[in-house]
């Protein structure tokens, strides 16, 4: 139990962390694009926290407004992700073989070629910008999930209380309402969650290379790639502190999603 209790208190203050970081940036994005060219390039002190960049932005304000807008992206790709992957989880286990062996396909399709590739062209094919990453990402990082859920269904499906509720009359609808569903959400939402690390990392990183988000729009992955000028003259707190911000998110997200796992999964309760 007091494991348990300690797990709970983890999650609730990576989300608690994460909720305040995304409204900081939220609010903060309008004071990230101020520049003032007074205080540029100065090195991290107590009024510039994460220094200044060379048209004198707080590095501190922009890495905030930049993670915010990382985090959005990663709410909506990993939310359209997810529900892709539980529609063609759910179909591939209860649709038959041929709808199975389809789907399979695509798993092994969409596996087969690097995200980072397939991410470039279709944010690319889109216009790149906001919408273009969070299309890309989200059509990219279903087969892992989908194949979860897949399993999932299929062990429910296939189990004893099931068969009982079948020959005691009990409906599609009841049986999917009261069994699968209760069965399978646990490890969607720990799928849900431990998505979001990797649509985050992979927008900064398709941002970093050109082709996502506009030059003009505070992201982590613009910063990065704005530091790579300076580093040479000695300016390293650019990249820095908003590489470390950017891990530390990626960590809060990973280290909820363990704890989610473990709350929701009995053999793991007292690890």
């Amino acid at each position: 139990m007091a494991n348990r209790k300690k797990t709970l208190v983890v999650c609730v203050s990576a989300a608690v962390l994460l909720v305040l970081v995304t409204l900081a940036g939220l609010f903060l994005t309008p004071m990230a694009m101020e520049s003032n060219l007074a205080a540029k390039n100065q090195v991290p002190s107590l009024m510039h926290l994460f220094g200044t960049d060379n048209l004198g932005r707080d590095m501190l304000l922009r890495t905030l407004a930049g993670l915010s807008t990382s985090i959005g992206i990663g709410i909506v790709a990993a939310g359209v992700s997810s529900l892709i992957a539980l529609i063609l989880g759910t179909a591939a286990a209860l649709g038959g073989k041929k709808v199975d062996a389809c789907i399979t396909w695509m798993i092994d399709l969409v596996m087969g070629v690097p995200h980072i590739v397939l991410l470039i062209l279709i944010s690319y094919a889109l216009g790149k910008g906001f919408w273009g990453v969070a299309v890309g990402v989200a059509v990219t990082h279903w087969p892992s999930l989908t194949r979860v859920v897949r399993a999932e269904v299929l062990q429910v499906k296939n189990s004893s209380y099931v068969a009982v509720a079948r020959k005691m009359g009990r409906s599609p609808f009841y049986i999917a309402v009261h069994h699968m569903i209760p069965a399978v959400l646990p490890q969607f939402v720990v799928g849900l969650i431990l998505l979001f690390p990797h649509a985050i990392l992979h927008e900064a990183a398709v941002t970093f290379l050109g082709f996502g988000l506009p030059p003009e729009q505070p992201a982590i992955g613009i910063i990065l790639s704005e530091s790579m000028n300076y580093l040479s003259l000695g300016m390293w707190w650019l990249a820095v502190f908003p590489g470390l911000a950017l891990l530390g998110v990626v960590m809060l997200f990973d280290l909820a999603g363990q704890g989610v796992r473990k709350l929701v999964d009995p053999a793991r309760a007292q690890e």
